[in-house]
């Protein structure tokens, strides 16, 4: 079992699992990785250092993590018989939730470090190599965090970017609270800086990530006076900033979506028109049960408010099915609601049980045979939505951001406005640029477009 490349230094293996906020920070932990040596392998089996990055918001997501340990442990012993070493990091919600267990379970992990420490990934890999014993690293130093994130680089026209962290909500059903801590705000100083980096290396589309995205609060810029800002003004500030061509943020919560980002999305032409507003449930009592704090009808007219400021934005969400207490008359309410909105697009599962939540105690609970019927008939309708809006972009022209080669000779695959992914045979030479394409066909994960002709020949 040996090593096809990095003969000089050494290899790092990340696995991704769960959300944008994770596949940023695997990326950040690949950067801060790469002064020490550490090159990226294919594969684990080519690898002296594998990083699990994971996600705790479902029972099958941490289970999936204890299984790929097995696997990792045959390895790892099938390369101390080669004479080679590697070493196991978990990191992640699943990390901070449940280290201890971790460290009983998996003992073959030498790394356990939680998602608002791992940028001290280079010393914990120090400790781990004088043989101590397993290091386990979870305090909450979130703002040290954010001191070390502007420097990174490019990897393609587009680039997420985190500006908030943590979330004070506390729904029922949820574990980032405990994962992530409370709801902590980066400056407005430290994300223009690291937009502007990116902006530099020829990114044109900003992604800004937060659990509660839209709850990002903070002090202006130094040396201008006024109140703290809130996502809408940070928004219309990052869009001066020279190469950016496209803002998107993600994800929401209904209570944080206040007038100044309504208006911002209405206002600022850099803003794409998709927005990502989970609302879980469209009755009333089940989201009072599950801490929400809101009602179905305030989420309602707040959809209203947003569609009378951007008309053509395209709305997608989440939903949980079968929590505890949900009632045939509850879940028809969220189908209501669903039939109400119309989603371009959505993400639906089955309540998952979350140890220390308060929704694992909770009585009442759905068998899930009854999650499975409920989940199915949701997402059918959520199916005809998603479909019936795609459909709707065939014959129009959308500016595409072309992000990389496709499967096909010739071929490239950006994304529209609405973040839906867009083939089209095009040269390599406009990768990374903005063009308008005419969709031809749907598919039911993409758009089919051709490139204007004239583009293509200047190209």
């Amino acid at each position: 079992m040996t090593k096809p490349a990095q003969e000089q230094g050494k290899s790092v293996f990340i696995r991704t699992y769960g959300c944008q906020m994770n596949v940023y920070d695997s990326e950040r932990m690949a950067g801060l990785l790469k002064p020490l040596g550490y090159g990226v392998a294919d594969a684990p089996e080519d690898a002296d250092l594998v990083i699990l990055n994971t996600c705790h918001i479902r029972e099958k997501a941490a289970e999936k993590v204890y299984s790929e340990l097995g696997r990792l442990k045959q390895i790892k012993t099938a390369k101390k018989t080669a004479g080679e070493e590697l070493t196991i990091a978990v990191a992640g919600c699943v990390a901070q939730a449940e280290g201890p267990e971790i460290k009983a379970r998996a003992p073959q992990v030498d790394i356990t470090v939680g998602p608002q420490a791992y940028h001290r990934l280079p010393e914990l890999l120090a400790k781990a190599a004088r043989k101590d014993g397993a290091v386990l690293e979870t305090d909450f130093a979130v703002e040290e965090k954010f001191d070390r994130l502007a420097d990174r680089k490019a990897d393609g026209p587009t680039a997420f970017v985190t500006i908030q962290e943590g979330c004070d909500k506390f729904c029922t059903f949820c574990v980032v609270p405990y994962t992530r801590g409370a709801e902590v705000s980066r400056s407005v100083d430290q994300i223009t800086d690291e937009v502007r980096l990116l902006a530099g290396q020829g990114v044109k589309e900003i992604t800004l990530l937060g659990q509660n995205v839209n709850a990002w609060r903070h002090a202006p810029p130094a040396g201008d006076a006024g109140d703290d800002w809130g996502l809408g003004e940070l928004c219309r500030h990052l869009a001066k900033i020279d190469g950016i061509e496209r803002l998107r943020f993600t994800t929401s919560h209904p209570r944080d979506m206040d007038d100044g980002l309504i208006a911002a999305l209405g206002e600022e032409e850099k803003l794409m028109p998709y927005l990502h507003l989970p609302v879980q449930a469209g009755s009333d009592q089940i989201l009072k049960t599950m801490n929400r704090g809101h009602t179905a009808e305030d989420y309602l007219r707040q959809i209203e408010r947003i569609r009378a400021a951007r008309p053509d934005i395209a709305i997608s969400g989440d939903f949980i099915v079968g929590f505890p207490g949900e009632t045939d008359e509850d879940f028809q309410a969220t189908l209501d609601l669903v039939t109400e909105v119309e989603y371009a697009s959505a993400f639906s599962f089955k309540y998952s049980r979350r140890p220390g939540t308060p929704g694992s105690v909770m009585q009442k609970q759905v068998p899930e045979a009854l999650k499975d019927e409920r989940l199915s008939l949701l997402q059918a309708l959520l199916d005809v939505q998603r479909r019936s809006f795609n459909d709707a972009q065939r014959g129009r022209t959308l500016p595409v951001l072309f992000e990389k080669t496709g499967r096909h000779e010739g071929q490239l695959v950006g994304r529209s406005p609405y973040l839906q992914s867009v083939h089209v045979t095009a040269p390599k030479s406009m990768l990374g640029s903005i063009a308008p394409v005419k969709i031809k066909g749907v598919t039911p994960n993409a758009l089919a477009g051709e490139l204007d002709k004239r583009r293509e020949a200047a190209a």
